[in-house]
């Protein structure tokens, strides 16, 4: 039997709403707890079926792993096992973040190809000249990457793209090499600067994150620490797209709204109203009239996020005027699109760029969550559309939406989570 969401649409959605620990940033810090023998402890992790994957890559390198709601505990006295197995990696992108922590404190790595989303090409080349600008030598064997090190140097490193995973993997093997690594063209998302705040808490000497010139002074070891995760300026977005695409009014008190400036500029730009409160850390959006079209560019931080392309396209389909979107981060990212004209929307998909032909009316209907981004999606579309919609393959939406059910309904949405019935179960 496989789970699926009902969703009976044309509520706004209406209330206050508290988010979810990053999930982003709570992968990455779950992965800084490997450079260290010593017991960690990471508050607000969001109950997310990533973190249960990683937790798992985590157990089958040697860690001793205990979650307890939203709090995750790792020991890691000793390093067991070098090569995760390849099952697990191919679950989740960021299980290839236990190169970095592998290399740096045992000297060898070996990690398959990651899974994850399919979003396009995500290739692993940052991460692979970053150990080698080090010192490792890296080479692949059958399925996996092999990185050996006598011992890692530090450098300068120019990525030839802002990778975010391919900053985070660079930055913790850099963390206990010798000497002092210079990051050129770094990911500056909130994220990468979270883990290496949690880090520089560990005993690490990072300094310029947040920005895109890293510099990091390597040191002997690390120690334990006990860190809280950021709130999730992903899901916090989602959620405040949704009440706009349902001409709602919805407050979220741990919005962080300096980590979403790009979102908040482009709900101004759309007429709707945006209020910051709560000492500047929350965000509430009213949509109670109606919104306008725009263009916009998803690409690296602090420009628009890409993970907000998918649920940024269903919300303007409500919008009046023609919308368009031009995709600079992945190249398969509009693959939503089909399941969004299902429901009736007016989309042109030129590859990397979209065009929405706002303002028609969505009708209920059968679709998928491609993956957690178009899930999310399909979801804003259900909730604007007249009707019932069914939404299959909801598995992509539980990697990274913690209790999306719950939440909905407190928000005023007629959202059910049910079993789907298969002949011979």
């Amino acid at each position: 039997m496989n789970d699926y969401l009902l969703v009976n649409g044309g509520r706004p959605l209406k209330g206050e709403l508290i988010v979810s620990g990053s999930k982003n940033g709570g992968l990455y810090a779950i992965a800084a707890a490997l450079l260290t023998a010593s017991p960690v402890t990471i508050h607000n992790i969001p109950e997310i079926a990533d973190v249960l994957e990683m937790a798992a890559v985590c157990r089958s390198i040697g860690s001793q792993v205990e979650i307890d709601g939203n709090t995750i505990q790792i020991h890691t006295p000793a390093i067991l096992s070098n090569s995760p197995p390849n099952d697990l990696v191919a679950a989740l992108r960021a299980s290839f973040l236990v190169m970095g922590p592998l290399l740096a404190r045992t000297g060898e790595a070996i990690c398959a190809s990651p899974g994850g989303d399919v979003i396009g090409v995500r290739p692993l080349d940052v991460h692979l000249a970053g150990f080698r600008a080090l010192g490792a030598e890296i080479t692949q064997e059958e399925s996996s990457w092999v990185a050996k090190a006598k011992s890692l140097t530090g450098d300068r490193i120019f990525l030839d793209y802002p990778s975010v995973l391919g900053t985070v993997n660079v930055m913790f093997a850099a963390t206990l090499s010798i000497g002092t690594t210079t990051i050129i063209n770094a990911a500056a998302e909130p994220e990468v600067a979270m883990v290496a705040e949690m880090l520089n808490q560990m005993g690490a000497n990072i300094n310029g994150h947040g920005t895109s010139l890293i510099n990091i002074t390597g040191v002997k070891e690390l120690h334990g620490v006990e860190f809280e995760v950021k709130p999730d300026r992903i899901e916090t977005g989602t959620y405040l797209l949704a009440g706009v695409a349902t001409g709602g009014d919805i407050s979220i008190i741990n919005g962080q709204p300096k980590e979403l400036d790009s979102l908040l500029s482009k709900f101004n730009e759309m007429g709707v109203k945006v209020e910051i409160f709560s000492s500047m850390e929350g965000i509430r959006v009213s949509a109670l009239k109606t919104f306008h079209g725009i263009a916009l560019q998803a690409v690296p931080y602090p420009g628009f996020p890409t993970d907000l392309h998918a649920p940024m396209a269903a919300t303007l389909t409500q919008a009046i005027g023609v919308s368009t979107i031009h995709e600079r981060v992945f190249d398969n990212r509009t693959a939503y699109v089909s399941q969004l004209r299902q429901l009736g929307a007016k989309i042109i998909d030129g590859g990397q760029t979209v065009i929405i032909d706002g303002g028609v009316p969505l009708i209920g209907t059968s679709v998928r969550a491609l993956d957690i981004r178009a899930g999310a999606a399909v979801v804003i579309g259900g909730l604007a559309a007249t009707g019932t919609t069914k939404i299959f393959d909801i598995e992509h939406l539980d990697r990274g939406y913690a209790h999306l059910t719950e939440r909905l309904v407190n928000l005023g949405a007629d959202v059910k989570r049910c079993k789907e019935h298969i002949i011979g179960d």
